[in-house]
């Protein structure tokens, strides 16, 4: 069971010097890095964990505003509040893939800079790991869970956002001009064992019926 940190793909980046200097100094320098990990905390943002080959050192706690897929200043250059639009909601987390959708043209709506259109690369994902302790987080409430949706943007940034700030378009099936979205926030608890009428403890039967086919 993954808790607190997953492997990330071994995406090639531009780590902006500030970050490795506290923010101290070396802004406008840049130093090659891949990654290697993504660090979740609830209440923070996510930490990326990054190779840095000049140096043969690893480096954690980088916030997605840390990395340019280019070594030069983005324009708009935005901070990081509008690259992750919320924080982490658990220590638990996973990276997958999501192949199907991987290849379309994506397009997310920021906080103050409109419309921006990217490529996806992966999306981090939260749950509550630990059933033995409190749930403080609302990871696994259907009204409260966001994926982490991790894009290439086209201004050289990358972003972790959610799916309803975020369009997919596909040439092949999305009409030159798609509806807008008219859906309601999930409120409700799927699940398909209780309230039903039938219980099998006292029978062995491999084929057994429901009460409902028994009696037809």
């Amino acid at each position: 069971m993954s808790e607190l940190i997953c492997n990330l793909p071994a995406i090639k980046v531009k780590v902006r010097r500030e970050y490795l200097r506290d923010l101290e100094d070396g802004h406008g320098e840049f130093v090659d890095g891949i990654w290697v990990s993504a660090k979740s905390i609830p209440g923070r943002a996510f930490y990326f964990e990054t190779y840095l080959p000049e140096y043969g050192a690893l480096f954690d706690k980088l916030p997605i505003s840390a990395f340019l897929s280019q070594a030069e200043t983005p324009t708009p250059d935005m901070p990081l509040n509008n690259l992750q639009f919320w924080n982490c909601m658990d220590y638990g987390v996973v990276a997958i893939s999501k192949q199907f959708i991987g290849s379309m043209d994506y397009e997310v709506l920021t906080r103050d800079f409109g419309l921006q259109k990217g490529t996806y690369i992966a999306t981090l994902d939260n749950y509550h790991a630990d059933i033995n302790s409190v749930d403080f987080s609302t990871s696994e409430q259907p009204d409260e869970h966001k994926s982490f949706n991790l894009l290439e943007l086209n201004n050289g940034q990358f972003c972790l956002y959610p799916n309803n700030r975020m369009r997919v378009y596909d040439n092949s099936l999305t009409p030159d001009e798609p509806k807008r979205p008219d859906f309601k926030v999930s409120t409700e608890f799927y699940q398909v064992e209780n309230g039903n009428d039938t219980r099998l403890g006292d029978t062995d039967e491999y084929f057994w019926k429901t009460k409902k086919e028994s009696s037809s």
